[in-house]
């Protein structure tokens, strides 16, 4: 199959052409073609421009920002990367669901790059170590490239063995592609029902899809960049990992990363009580439905030990 159509394809299977990238080392090489989706997103921003903005609308794209961002942090990563509390198999399916929906590929595929990461933080085989990569490649530049684009499912064997699971790691954009519809349904229900909103499906789409998506994308993506390069740390780690107020805020709580460097296994990665971690907050009251159960704690000598 030549590259051409084999990069075209895979916008719609990610397992094209798999088994090829993962036996190459360049992580450098970028496919381009591949790419188009992802920087078309952030393209369709400027559609903004003719189609407006309305207090729904933004308020929409709020809301989906900290409900997939929810997704991103509680589930995609402390629950499929670090098994940080339990649930059924049935709420680890809804778990991905709600992760596809932050158009960051299939639950696999980020499990196997973050488990990747903290086997390898800031060492030259970490694709996104700012220390290793430069700044740009660390944040964005990595997801590009033809080698990262495929899941290691040898690095997610726990994982790897759910067929619902491998499904949507490997349809991944199902999921946002229904998503965008029922934002442009929203929006063109409200038009019709509630003129008075100022709205539109055009509108709904632009912000509360795509402007929505690209914050979520670059917020989620500073933990890789910016909190291995600014911050402070409190715990002596292997890697440059650091603690950012500001960034666990836009985040949901990821900021405290050099906390979560120290003991990844937690479910809570604000240690103390004034640092906020909203998504642990959230799994917190989850775990009175009995969706989720047995969240992991930080124990004493783990928060006490280990300081600089």
């Amino acid at each position: 199959m030549k590259p051409f159509w084999q990069s075209i394809l895979q916008w719609f299977d990610s397992s094209v052409g798999s088994e090829e990238a993962l036996s190459k080392s360049n992580s450098r090489n970028i496919d381009w073609i591949r790419s188009i989706p992802f920087l078309s997103l952030h393209l369709l921003c400027l559609a903004v421009i003719f189609v407006g903005w309305s207090w729904i609308a933004v308020g929409v794209a709020v809301a989906l920002y900290f409900l997939r961002m929810f997704a991103i942090t509680a589930f995609y990563h402390r629950y499929f990367c670090h098994r940080a509390f339990k649930t059924s198999r049935f709420g680890q399916f809804l778990f991905a669901v709600a992760g596809c929906a932050a158009v960051q590929k299939g639950p696999l595929w980020w499990s196997a790059h973050h488990r990747h990461h903290h086997r390898h933080s800031d060492q030259e085989t970490d694709v996104h170590s700012p220390h290793t990569s430069g700044m740009f490649w660390s944040h964005m530049g990595w997801i590009l490239s033809k080698e990262n684009f495929p899941t290691n499912l040898k690095a997610v064997p726990d994982l790897a063995k759910f067929p619902e699971l491998r499904f949507l790691d490997r349809f991944d954009l199902i999921v946002p592609f229904l998503l965008g519809i029922s934002v442009f349904g929203l929006g063109s229900y409200l038009e019709w029902t509630a003129p008075h909103l100022g709205t539109s499906g055009p509108q709904m789409l632009v912000w509360g899809f795509i402007i929505s998506t690209v914050f979520l994308f670059h917020g989620t993506c500073t933990i890789n960049s910016l909190t291995h390069t600014f911050g402070t740390k409190r715990y002596k780690t292997s890697d440059e990992s650091r603690n950012s107020f500001i960034l666990a805020l836009i985040t949901l709580g990821e900021g405290w990363h050099n906390n979560h460097h120290y003991f990844p296994a937690s479910a809570r990665q604000g240690f103390f009580w004034w640092e906020i971690d909203v998504s642990y907050y959230l799994l917190y009251l989850l775990s009175k439905t009995g969706l989720v159960w047995e969240l992991r704690p930080v124990p004493e000598t783990a928060r006490q030990g280990g300081r600089i």
